[in-house]
């Protein structure tokens, strides 16, 4: 379709950034059959890059369509199109991308001059642990899964055990390509690597949108077999259940515990590799790389850590309360006026901080940072889209409450949660994005009041051996350096690290809960029957997960702004 055109040396490349390598005299403009005829060679390396990205587009969006049809099929006419037919389509995608990412390690990478630039902002640490994290914990999923569907192989299809073990190969091939590769603007093979990482996005939202609605499969499920319990409690069944043994019970629970984290990791993968096909072929000038890479410090934070501390311990004092109490057949409708209760008193607080950072911000004397910049760009959307999960089903809630019983106390509390909720995502949405347009400080003045303490500490430790009393005068100078370093900070720039840390530790108390199983919307049953049972469901799981992404997202983003002041 396409192919590459090498130019001749040019006297622009002098000026090129320390980042390329000084031996790269080369530069590998795109070109498309569509614009041959283009006057300058820039101008058609324009158009084709355009015309690549259109075409590796339409590629995803064929996919996604075909994957979303058998998907749907299998939903509602189970009988022509089976999960085992999904999983197959699935397995052909999985394979067809460890090809390609294969090919890309091996051969296009590996080319002569096909990465000559590298995105700083793109890749971050936390995002690459996040992979990491997420691809582990769906790696022991799939081990559950198969240790399991091997236990009940007598009822079960062979493709439960082959499914698995196509998606641990494929989830460790993804996590090692993005790890090591996140960063990449190649420069060869443009067209052909456009297409390879659309059908990487495509494969991860196919599978995320299988896991939602698998996991909206087996919620039902459960809940109809606690009614089942409730009317006829001691009656055995005939279906395919797991068996009275101790390792079924582990591989069953482990399954459900582990299951949110694989909705994660393939939306956390769409979002990593949407950054690598914008910068296919993306050349970087200096000005797009950073002089000095900041470094998180906890310095010139004391309140922020110890308001998140509370708000963290107190959330989880509240979950495990909760976790006791709806495991049960008749939950506790104490619980969830308790549950509520944590919720409305934090989210104020997490917008209040919010439009207090907003305010500083708009206080401030800093320049807007208008370059270009893929990532910043995808979080940005990113934001704003994950959070349309949990302002959707906020609204939902609030109609359903109004329309009922408002008067009533739980129903009270929960209408009191959901307009809070939306509010908190608007506030902490425009703090974000409005920090991470913002230019970075300048780190003269905390290096000048802080560096004599450093250097006077790291003279003390080279010591070979200290005595008891000089450990004391040791940590007596860091607290010292420390209160120094936080005094010294100015007031804007201590707030604003204050309220960034603060909601960190918010928004991570806050993704841990729905994370590993904390669902009121769905088991309090008040929305449930009034949109009905299979309405609320299609809500709640398509909301859920996007509600814990962006909590999860908010979390790198105010770090950045944390970092940033």
């Amino acid at each position: 379709m396409a192919g590459n055109k090498v130019s001749r040396p040019c006297h622009h490349c002098k000026s090129r950034s320390a980042s390329v390598p000084t031996d790269t005299s080369k530069i590998h403009y795109e070109k498309f059959w569509l614009f041959r005829h283009c006057s300058s060679v820039q101008q058609r390396d324009r158009q084709a890059q355009k015309a690549g990205q259109l075409f590796s587009g339409l590629l995803a969006m064929n996919v996604v369509f075909l994957g979303s049809a058998f998907i749907s099929s299998m939903i509602f006419n189970h009988v022509a199109i089976t999960l085992a037919d999904v999983w197959i389509l699935i397995s052909i995608l999985k394979v067809l991308c460890l090809c390609w990412i294969i090919y890309y390690l091996l051969g296009t990478s590996r080319q002569p001059h096909a990465v000559l630039y590298r995105d700083s902002h793109a890749g971050t640490i936390w995002i690459r642990g996040s992979v990491l994290l997420f691809a582990s914990c769906s790696i022991l999923l799939n081990v559950f899964h198969i240790g399991y569907s091997t236990i009940l192989i007598h009822c079960k299809s062979r493709v439960e055990i082959l499914f698995p073990g196509i998606g641990i190969v494929f989830i460790c091939t993804q996590a090692y390509f993005l790890w090591h590769h996140s960063k990449d603007c190649i420069q060869v093979q443009h067209n052909f690597t456009r297409c390879g990482l659309m059908l990487t996005i495509a494969t991860n939202l196919l599978l995320w949108l299988l896991a939602v609605t698998n996991d909206t499969l087996h919620i039902e499920i459960e809940s109809q077999l606690r009614e089942v319990e409730q009317r006829n409690s001691g009656n055995e069944t005939t279906l395919c259940t797991c068996p009275d043994t101790t390792i079924c019970k582990v591989f069953q629970k482990g399954y459900i515990l582990l299951y949110p984290f694989n909705t994660e990791y393939c939306l956390v993968c769409c979002s990593v590799l949407y950054v690598m096909w914008k910068n296919v072929g993306r050349r970087i000038s200096h000005h797009h790389v950073p002089h000095t890479k900041p470094k998180f410090k906890l310095q010139g934070v004391v309140f922020g850590p110890l308001l998140g501390a509370a708000a963290v311990i107190t959330g989880i004092c509240v979950f495990m309360m909760y976790q006791i109490q709806v495991t049960g057949l008749v939950p506790n409708r104490q619980i969830f006026v308790m549950y509520y209760s944590y919720y409305i008193v934090l989210l104020p607080l997490m917008s209040v901080g919010a439009a207090t950072g907003t305010i500083i911000h708009a206080l401030e004397k800093k320049e807007l940072d208008t370059l270009k910049n893929p990532t910043r760009s995808l979080d940005v959307i990113l934001l704003m889209g994950a959070a349309l999960g949990q302002i959707g089903m906020s609204y939902f809630s609030i109609v359903a409450l109004v329309a009922s019983d408002p008067t009533d106390l739980l129903n009270s509390l929960i209408l009191s949660y959901s307009v809070l909720l939306i509010f908190q995502n608007i506030t902490q949405n425009v703090f974000i994005i409005d920090g991470l347009h913002r230019q970075r400080f300048a780190a003269t003045d905390e290096a000048k009041h802080t560096t004599p303490t450093v250097q006077h500490n790291r003279e003390g430790y080279d010591q070979r051996r200290m005595s008891m009393l000089e450990l004391g005068q040791e940590i007596r100078k860091a607290s010292l350096s420390y209160i120094h370093s936080y005094s010294h900070l100015s007031w804007k720039r201590r707030a604003l690290r204050e309220i960034s840390f603060f909601l960190v530790l918010c928004n991570i108390i806050l993704w841990v809960m729905p994370t590993f199983g904390g669902h009121p919307t769905f088991e309090n049953g008040l929305e449930r029957s009034f949109y009905g049972y299979s309405t609320w469901f299609v809500i709640v799981n398509f909301g859920l997960p996007l509600g814990v992404f962006y909590r999860m997202h908010s979390v790198g983003g105010l770090l950045e702004v944390y970092v940033t002041a």
